[in-house]
């Protein structure tokens, strides 16, 4: 799609085109292309594959947008790495909180963020190397009734000393593919650790490591309905804590810091286990959940946490341990089946095991469900017949 395509695909004709896309029910491209052809006689070909690809694309971005993507135009890679609303929605009440009114994104490809800074009421701007990024994400300020700015240009070249805030989300990938390599981010790790000594937030994926992050910046893993979506690095004034542990799901937001940790020690496996969330593991907030829980460690280089006693946490999944089973596969197999076992649910930790294939091979033809937790407690290898609460 180039920028021409944007802009027809807002108009009268594109939005009538794009309407009956949308409507098509036809899994096939080619038949989907025919039938669109009939439907919308005149309009060139490469317009009806504009059309089909925004239907398409706008039926996969609900998962992150929700009812905002069927208005909204996307890029296949601009769509891929965007923020999720929900985590971009926090990002911006955490700059609204902060007393922000401004902000510039820089690399705000189809402008994720910029939807959701605007949406909080902050004044924002975005720039990005791309033309038809820029188009796309003009055309989603647009379409949402938002204001804001979006120019083609040089996040290197940016003057951001008039904003309140900086933003960037560098793209982690190249010609070859995703990269782990800061120094080939675009923008690059120069750019972000200058940003980062100003009042700034640059996303980052989940994994880099706790030792990249700059002295003073605080690190927040942000995690949606249990999947970790990333990591984002605060400057600044909006540098409160080292690090930090998001959680959002059904019932709101959750959030657990280092100031929050304390020292778990590793006991006795108790009457419940509980497996803390993504965001909490990649923080290295575990012992918090322990210490929340008045528990301990399961083992020391494992992140399931024991206790005696049942709490409903947001930054862990709960279970109540039935019986410890045999660890062995042979064994494991005849206690399943002698329980009357044929759906299981397998989780590991700390194990050399793929759930599949163990499932597989333990060839269970019962009637009731169970769950099994296959780990280390305090270094032996150990099977937990569980059951969440």
């Amino acid at each position: 799609m180039d920028v021409e395509a944007v802009r027809w695909l807002q108009t009268e004709d594109g939005q009538r085109v794009l309407a009956a896309a949308g409507a098509l029910e036809e899994p096939d491209p080619l038949r989907a292309h025919a039938a669109l052809a009939r439907a919308c006689p005149g309009t060139p070909s490469p317009l009806l594959a504009a059309a089909l690809t925004q239907a398409e694309l706008r039926g996969r971005a609900a998962e992150k947008f929700g009812v905002l993507a069927a208005s909204m135009y996307f890029t296949p890679e601009g769509l891929e790495q965007a923020t999720r609303l929900s985590v971009a929605t926090h990002r911006a009440a955490r700059l609204t909180a902060f007393g922000a009114s401004t902000v510039i994104d820089l690399g705000c490809g189809i402008g994720g963020d910029l939807v959701a800074f605007a949406r909080a009421g902050i004044t924002a701007a975005g720039v990005d190397l791309d033309p038809v990024r820029v188009a796309v994400a003009t055309a989603n300020l647009e379409a949402l009734g938002l204001a804001g700015a979006v120019g083609v240009a040089n996040a290197l070249e940016v003057d951001v000393s008039g904003f309140d805030v900086a933003f960037a989300d560098p793209a982690r990938r190249t010609g070859r593919g995703r990269t782990f390599s800061p120094d080939a981010w675009t923008p690059p790790w120069s750019l972000v650790e200058s940003l980062l000594r100003r009042d700034a937030c640059v996303k980052t994926a989940p994994g880099i490591p706790h030792e990249l992050v700059p002295a003073g910046v605080e690190a927040e893993w942000v995690s949606d309905h249990g999947e970790v979506k990333e990591a984002a690095l605060w400057g600044g004034r909006l540098a409160t804590v080292g690090r930090r542990a998001t959680v959002i799901g059904d019932g709101g937001l959750a959030t657990l810091t280092d100031d929050d940790d304390a020292r778990a020690d590793v006991v006795p496996l108790g009457r419940f286990l509980y497996e803390p969330d993504g965001a909490v593991i990649r923080a290295g907030l575990v012992t918090a959940v322990a210490a929340g829980v008045h528990g301990g460690l399961l083992d020391p280089h494992i992140a399931y946490v024991t206790a005696e006693e049942s709490f409903r946490t947001p930054f862990a999944r709960s279970y109540e341990i039935l019986e410890t089973l045999p660890h062995r596969e042979k064994q494991l197999r005849a206690a399943l089946h002698e329980r009357n076992i044929g759906r299981l649910t397998i989780k590991k930790r700390g194990v050399d095991v793929v759930p599949d294939q163990l499932r597989k091979r333990l060839a269970l033809t019962g009637d009731d469900e169970a769950t099994i937790v296959l780990t280390r407690v305090d270094g032996h290898g150990t099977c937990l017949l569980v059951r969440p609460f």
